[in-house]
């Protein structure tokens, strides 16, 4: 499968619903317990674009994006609008927003990730699809320059340094990103009646692996 590093309209994809889904396995025992396991290290995630249709507009720009996609077959970007920077909802990223590594004077590339937190747990979320322009790095609290000290692939996520941070050195980083998805059908269906009717196609849209 191709993926297109281009964006579904940001205009459709605000309004939609959708969000991370687990996979777990809960097996209930004899004596009541249970036991619960997951074949995923990570989250995946849904939406549907379809609820965010306002206009017959809307519809001409879904078909013509879904076609040139050619249905599940080309993977594409998709703005989560209730996760999509590295700091809150409400602040712009900064240098300081998520640790991503420590240096250890050898390695010179580094994922972005993003980590949740609540209580003493937490998950680490690779970043794969972060936004051209938008990332900033720092070490050990001082700011980096972007094609002096380091690049960053937007295909990837993947951040290499100009020379291996030295040993003990934290490595930090502050983005935005998009998610990497496909539609989940190979069908859009809609009629103009309906539609002025106030029913919405359903456009399911689900992440892929990167």
């Amino acid at each position: 499968m191709a993926f297109h590093e281009i964006r579904f309209p940001t205009s459709l994809s605000f309004g939609s619903v959708g969000g991370p889904e687990r996979h777990s396995d809960v097996v209930t025992l004899a004596n009541g317990h249970e036991e619960r396991n997951t074949p995923w290290r990570h989250s995946r995630r849904r939406y549907d674009a379809g609820v965010a249709m306002r206009s017959l507009d809307d519809i001409e720009t879904l078909i013509a994006f879904f076609e040139a996609r050619q249905g599940q077959i080309h993977g594409f970007r998709w703005k989560d609008w209730t996760d999509y920077k590295s700091c809150g909802a409400r602040a712009e990223p900064g240098i300081g927003d998520q640790v991503i590594a420590n240096g250890d004077d050898t390695t010179a590339v580094f994922q972005l990730v993003k980590t949740y937190r609540s209580g003493g747990q937490s998950y680490v979320r690779p970043i794969s699809k972060p936004v051209e322009g938008t990332v900033r790095i720092g070490l050990d609290g001082t700011a980096q320059q972007d094609g002096v000290h380091y690049t960053v692939d937007d295909t990837t996520g993947l951040v290499s340094f100009v020379h291996p941070p030295d040993a003990g050195v934290e490595i930090t980083a502050g983005y935005e990103f998009d998610v990497p998805v496909r539609f989940d059908t190979d069908r859009i269906q809609t009629s103009l009646a309906s539609f002025q009717a106030g029913d919405v196609p359903n456009v399911p849209i689900i992440e892929v692996r990167a």
